[in-house]
């Protein structure tokens, strides 16, 4: 018994296997949709559509062997509302009561496993509400991500594979302004962007402060020119709009810029 699975977009280059965009397997016995999209290399996470014999599936339907499937990658947030290509992601009216993926896709709260520190980072400078992992178990990110209610972003594809991961993204680059350009277009963030509105090292929300507040904490050649600042809610942490910060304002203009690309 054997099936066949056409893989749309960028869902091809997550099969583990070569071979382009269709992909065969043998079945031995009769397996789940899950199963046999993960056994490819592709966690549900990344799917948002699948069709068997031309017709929707859920996750849980199962292959008997002889099948032919289609299947869809999860549309970037800001394609819901207009009409892409139907030949790559499906358009909004296709199938809308069997898509495979939580809806709204907009999120603005993600939790990053230990290997995306720096993506992270930059996230939490751009405003948005990310949790870092540091070295919890697999086990204990899932059950994270699920009580806290956070989009789950890691490299690893056993972690999203989980059945408890209800949303998720598989960051396909090791670039940390790629991967945040990634999240901004999986996410639809481009208009939720509030450049360094959070602590970049706990994620606390960032409030102004006066200089009578955190004077001793400012270098004397900085209070004699600026006095505008503001502080970590949370961790205390000061900050200022030094010279550099113009040039992370220009890098992150350019990862938007790759986000809507």
């Amino acid at each position: 018994m054997a099936i066949r699975l056409l893989l749309h977009a960028d869902l091809a280059e997550l099969v583990r296997l070569r071979g382009g965009p269709l992909w065969q397997r043998e079945l031995r016995e009769p397996a789940s949709l899950k199963d046999c999209l993960e056994a490819a290399g592709i966690p549900h996470t990344e799917v948002d559509l699948v069709l068997v014999e031309g017709r929707p599936a859920d996750f849980g339907h199962l292959l008997l062997g002889h099948e032919s499937l289609e299947a869809f990658p999860v549309p970037p947030a800001a394609s819901e509302e207009s009409t892409p290509d139907a030949g790559v992601v499906p358009p909004p009216h296709l199938f809308p009561d069997q898509r495979l993926q939580p809806r709204p896709l907009v999120r603005v709260r993600f939790l990053c496993d230990r290997h995306l520190g720096k993506l992270a980072r930059l996230l939490r400078m751009l405003g948005m509400d990310t949790a870092y992992a540091g070295d919890e178990s697999e086990a204990d990110l899932a059950r994270r991500a699920v009580t806290e209610e956070r989009a789950l972003l890691t490299c690893s594809r056993s972690l999203l594979v989980r059945r408890e991961i209800g949303c998720g993204r598989l960051i396909r680059s090791r670039v940390a302004d790629e991967q945040a350009a990634e999240v901004v277009r999986r996410f639809g963030l481009t208009s939720r962007v509030r450049l360094f509105g959070r602590c970049s090292r706990c994620n606390g929300p960032l409030v102004e402060a006066s200089l009578q507040e955190i004077g001793a904490r400012v270098p004397p050649r900085t209070r004699a020119w600026l006095d505008r600042y503001y502080r970590c809610r949370a961790c205390g942490q000061v900050y200022w709009e030094g010279t550099h910060v113009a040039r992370l304002r220009k890098r992150f203009a350019e990862v938007l810029a790759a986000a809507a690309g």
